[in-house]
């Protein structure tokens, strides 16, 4: 009996034993293979599985590093003008010198008030010409200020047409302190035409008189005319206009006195 109930013991321990380890051989196969696994249920029976594990090929980032192109920057040359310089000829004014003593006035004939003497051997250069005359406008070198002059008493150097053409300014020449004539009136019998006007009471250190400068037609041709007084008791003129003249007659009178000329009166041509 004691020999029946050992090897029943010794039995059943050994069947446990072979069911306990069946399951151990199996955890094991199923650790080892991700690909083939299976379970064996004979205890006999040792299965050994090799796990191949074949690795997966690692993905190996590359930073490929972006390269923002920055835009050149195109300079633009600064273009900087280079004057172009002009010459300006410098004009270049005739020369004179006197060789015939004569009076320089104040204006284009020898009506105009007295200036300054002149004497062989003056020079100066010419500044301007008149239209209506042959005289000269001329800066001498021995005087501070310009007057007029015949150019019949001078040498004068070069060419007179490159000098302009002025016109004089009495009120310019200095002041006067009588005032103009008064009382102007002119009449007409036949082409001879008389201005008058009333005294002028002046110093007889300062009484240069009467100036009247006029455009009168004689003979056809339309003439400028000036003449003047010596003193203050001259106080009428007669001038000969007649007609075929395109344009009309006309004149004006001025008080001279030492110091220069006085505003005009316009003469109301008959």
């Amino acid at each position: 009996m004691k020999h029946l109930i050992g090897l029943i013991l010794i039995t059943i321990f050994l069947t446990s034993c072979s069911i306990f380890e069946a399951p151990r051989m199996t955890q094991t196969s199923v650790a080892m293979s991700e690909t083939a696994y299976y379970f064996s249920a004979t205890p006999s029976t040792t299965s050994t599985s090799t796990a191949s594990s074949t690795p997966s090929p690692t993905s190996t980032l590359t930073a490929t590093a972006t390269i923002t192109r920055t835009p050149t920057t195109t300079y633009t040359p600064t273009i900087t003008l280079t004057p172009t310089v002009i010459l300006t000829p410098t004009f270049v004014f005739p020369d004179v010198k006197v060789h015939t003593q004569a009076h320089c006035r104040y204006g284009p004939s020898s009506a105009y008030l007295h200036a300054a003497d002149l004497y062989p051997g003056d020079t100066g250069t010419v500044r301007g010409r008149y239209v209506n005359s042959a005289w000269l406008h001329i800066k001498f070198d021995k005087l501070n200020y310009w007057c007029w002059v015949s150019p019949s008493v001078m040498d004068v150097s070069c060419d007179l047409n490159t000098v302009r053409y002025i016109t004089p300014n009495l009120q310019s020449v200095g002041s006067n302190m009588y005032g103009p004539p008064q009382n102007v009136r002119a009449s007409r019998n036949g082409d001879q035409v008389t201005i008058s006007w009333d005294q002028m009471s002046m110093t007889e250190d300062d009484d240069r008189g009467y100036f009247i400068e006029a455009w009168v037609c004689q003979n056809g041709a339309y003439l400028w005319w000036t003449v003047s007084f010596p003193n203050q008791y001259t106080t009428s003129y007669t001038v000969t206009d007649g007609e075929g003249c395109a344009n009309p007659s006309s004149g004006e009178i001025y008080t001279v006195e030492k110091h220069g000329y006085s505003l005009p009166v316009r003469i109301l041509w008959p």
